[in-house]
């Protein structure tokens, strides 16, 4: 999850390598077991570990399971305490459940808590927003019958800043704010797990949503090269993968190109006419036509009249309305959702609700699928810990951290950010290392074509099966969907029998 760049300029992007922030652990154990003296600050307020058993049916069986909702600490150089990161796990009971595997899985922003994919996706108990989503007032939660508990253990992380997880000073977040030092974070945080509750032997997978795609091939590297630990395969939804891409898409030939797909998978959902082949038709059009039209010498006379009418077929848009923005027609067709007091969500750009502001120019207020109905993930979150698994605190539980975006360090910006290369060295390192990315087809926040192209420009190493792309109708949080959470879900479960 995360805020899309022009609401926070700092979404995305890169650190410049910093020095070494975590030591050891002091001792074996938790938060809470750690030290006898009292945690610092702020984390005072958190309480002991919560451990409770429970089971959910999935995949038409019943699954027992340990559900822990706890901390684990964060030392710095000195020794001091530097922070407490909360997690929520969920263990099946099964035999030989030490080498069962585990996946670690996290949000985005950065400033996103990991309770999206919690109660989305992957955790046993899900918030249903029923048929008429997104109504975030009729949502309750349900046991998820799709849970990934089937077939994997799951141990949901928040990074410093979101959920409950705490620096010890009040200024000391910014230690953890930056692309690096939040891979090295939670690289620690996942050696620390693994340590505690002997999972060395099992197979680790990591999922990470949008900034989280992109973090989590950081934190894979990280977990090789510091904690000697390594993945066998991470899970991609609605991932950033190069920032120069994916920044770029209103001015930039192959960026436009590249976002043009999710445009129209929008037109067509809003017209009832969305077909796999329309919008295949679309993906062809987008870099073999649109592309070259772009990016080649300026048209003019019938020529471009033809490109432009094309455009417009494709889009909706008026062919003057194309032609007066030279086809780059991204921020033409936002505004064209705007009609009849109605706007449109970046991330499901299919979506549209009652504009706040219907006589301003250009988009304003919140988005309703960030801001709206998925703001009932904090609070049920909050209830769930206390009174499902038992754990209680008075401290804020923070869905999402606006100012930990805000104050990220980008570095240079000259190099805008990316992960083509960390999946090149984990492909080439790891030989039986793979990637599995989603995405929905009209999400606009981070548009599924940039993936593709990503992907396909990356060599063939061990074989093209190790990375795969697979789209789901919908937004960038498709999940919310039963169907689509099915399908993606069935997915996954054959990307993990799969392996090793």
């Amino acid at each position: 999850m995360h805020v899309p760049r022009r609401t926070a300029v700092a979404l995305f992007a890169i650190v410049a390598a910093a020095p070494a922030l975590l030591a050891q652990d002091r001792t074996p154990g938790a938060a809470n077991e750690n030290a006898k003296k009292p945690a610092p600050g702020v984390l005072r307020l958190l309480p002991s570990d919560a451990v409770s058993d429970k089971q959910v049916t999935a995949g038409g069986r019943t699954v027992a399971y340990t559900a822990t909702a706890g901390t684990l600490p964060l030392y710095d150089q000195n020794g001091e305490q530097s922070a407490a990161v909360f997690y929520t796990a969920y263990a099946a009971k099964e035999a030989d459940a030490a080498k069962r595997p585990v996946t670690f899985a996290f949000n985005g922003g950065p400033g996103a808590a990991s309770t999206f994919l919690n109660f989305g996706l992957a955790g046993p108990r899900i918030l249903d927003f029923g048929p008429n989503a997104p109504d975030g007032a009729a949502a309750k939660l349900v046991d998820n019958p799709e849970t990934w508990l089937e077939f994997t253990d799951l141990v949901m992380i928040d990074p410093i800043g979101t959920g409950w997880s705490r620096a010890a000073k009040s200024d000391g977040g910014s230690a953890f704010w930056g692309v690096q030092r939040d891979a090295q974070s939670i690289a620690k945080v996942i050696a620390l797990y693994v340590a505690h509750n002997g999972r060395s032997a099992s197979p680790k997978y990591l999922l990470g949503e949008s900034y989280g795609g992109f973090r989590a091939v950081k934190v894979a590297r990280a977990l090789q090269g510091e904690q000697g630990i390594v993945v066998s395969g991470i899970v991609m939804v609605s991932p950033m993968l190069e920032a120069s891409l994916q920044w770029s898409g209103a001015r930039d030939a192959l960026g436009a190109a590249l976002h043009f797909p999710s445009l129209v998978a929008t037109e067509l959902e809003r017209t009832r006419r969305f077909t796999p082949q329309a919008l295949a038709d679309a993906e062809r059009f987008a870099l073999n036509e649109y592309l070259p039209g772009l990016a080649g010498p300026r048209l003019s006379g019938e020529a471009a009249a033809r490109f432009y009418r094309r455009i417009a077929e494709f889009t909706g848009l008026a062919p003057d309305e194309v032609a007066k923005s030279r086809g780059y027609v991204r921020s033409a067709y936002l505004q064209h959702l705007r009609e009849n007091g109605q706007t449109a969500s970046l991330y499901d750009a299919s979506f549209t609700y009652a504009d706040p502001y219907p006589d301003g120019e250009g988009r304003h207020g919140p988005d309703p699928m960030l801001d709206g109905f998925v703001r009932a993930l904090a609070g049920t979150f909050a209830g769930y810990a206390r009174n499902e698994l038992g754990f209680r605190t008075d401290m804020t539980y923070t869905l999402l951290a606006r100012d930990v975006g805000g104050k990220w360090d980008w570095g240079d910006r000259r190099n805008p950010p990316g992960v083509s290369d960390d999946l090149r060295t984990l492909l080439s390192l790891n030989p039986s290392f793979r990637l599995l990315v989603s995405h929905g087809t009209s999400d606009l926040v981070t548009p599924y074509g940039v993936s593709r192209y990503v992907l396909d420009r990356i060599p063939e190493i061990g074989g093209a099966e190790r990375l795969s792309l697979k789209t789901y109708r919908g937004g960038h949080m498709f999940y919310f969907a039963a169907e689509q959470r099915r399908a993606f879900t069935a997915e996954a479960k054959a990307f993990y029998r799969t392996g090793p």
